[in-house]
């Protein structure tokens, strides 16, 4: 029986199985952090906010599946917001300029400033602006056109070989109409010449109305598996983005009483703890949909101080 053939329920959990497994094997590039010894079961994040006084929120998964609100979850953030918290997202969406983001949330129904949102995308243009100009081969989906990247002289990735043996460095930001072939060009003028190779997503998967995507971290770790680069990674578990989050807080605001809230153990719980943040693992709606949950926490060795179902 194929993934094709399974019924729905069947074809999410062995989804969340592939992206599992998928993150446990480049565990090696991931950074490494302590965690509590056991999670705690809340039945909303309400439960746990006296405890807290910022917290950090992932999007898909968590505010949304895909372009559509979860249920609840505008609320629960409104309801946060005038308690006093101070509510971000650190979201790895490389592939929306801000402005399309901000508009995004808006019609989910979520009332965000732009600073409390933070993007891989942002980490990833903080990052480039400390490193020498090059002609960038990008991929993402031309539809956002260049907005913010104009001043790296970015040409798209499509069908042309000669595209991809012109760029000086290799930026991934969004996959949405990357191919097979588009990856099998990609992986042959890397062979050919080797050049820096840098990740805006590193998200292996992102949870969609109809199933698990492949994001840029999928592409991103075939490369350097199949070339032999070595990919610099601009978001969620790595700490720049965490830095640059943080840095948007009230300084006095001490890590162990911000909370990262995601859906997926190796890039929301495993980022979050490398930070020094406490952690809350969502476990209706995204990344690990289907599977046994404390199973998965034992074989990852990724404990959350807090498991909850939904905001």
């Amino acid at each position: 029986m194929t993934a094709e053939t399974l019924d729905p329920a069947a074809r999410r959990r062995a989804d969340a199985e592939w992206a599992f497994d998928a993150y446990e094997a480049v565990r090696e590039r991931l950074p490494s952090a302590r965690f509590p010894s056991a999670s705690q079961t809340i039945p909303d994040l309400g439960a746990a906010a006296d405890s807290f006084d910022a917290v950090l929120l992932d999007a898909y998964g968590v505010l949304n599946v895909g372009e559509t609100a979860i249920a609840g979850a505008a609320e629960r953030i409104a309801a946060l917001q005038a308690m006093g918290k101070r509510v971000m997202v650190v979201s790895n969406s490389a592939g929306y300029p801000k402005r399309h983001l901000m508009a995004r949330y808006l019609r989910m129904g979520f009332n965000f400033a732009p600073e409390e949102v933070v993007s891989s995308r942002e980490a990833a243009l903080a990052g480039l602006a400390a490193q020498p100009p090059r002609r960038w081969g990008v991929m993402a989906d031309p539809q956002f056109g260049s907005a913010e990247l104009e001043h790296l002289g970015t040409a798209f990735l499509a069908d042309d070989p000669a595209a991809y043996d012109a760029a000086e460095g290799i930026l991934l930001i969004g996959s949405g109409t990357w191919t097979e072939a588009r990856q099998a060009l990609l992986e042959a003028s890397l062979r050919a010449r080797p050049r820096p190779v840098v990740v805006a997503n590193p998200d292996i998967v992102a949870p969609r109305e109809d199933g698990l995507s492949r994001e840029p971290g999928h592409y991103a770790h075939r490369l350097a598996d199949s070339c032999g680069v070595v990919p610099e990674f601009y978001g969620k578990p790595f700490g720049n983005i965490f830095e640059l989050a943080l840095a948007r807080l009230p300084a006095e605001i001490p890590r162990d009483r911000i909370l990262m809230v995601g859906d997926t153990l190796q890039t929301d719980i495993l980022g979050g703890a490398a930070a020094g943040l406490r952690t809350a693992l969502v476990t209706g709606h995204g990344a690990l949909v289907g599977m046994d949950v404390g199973g998965a926490i034992a074989r990852s060795g990724i404990t959350p101080d807090f498991i909850l179902p939904s905001l």
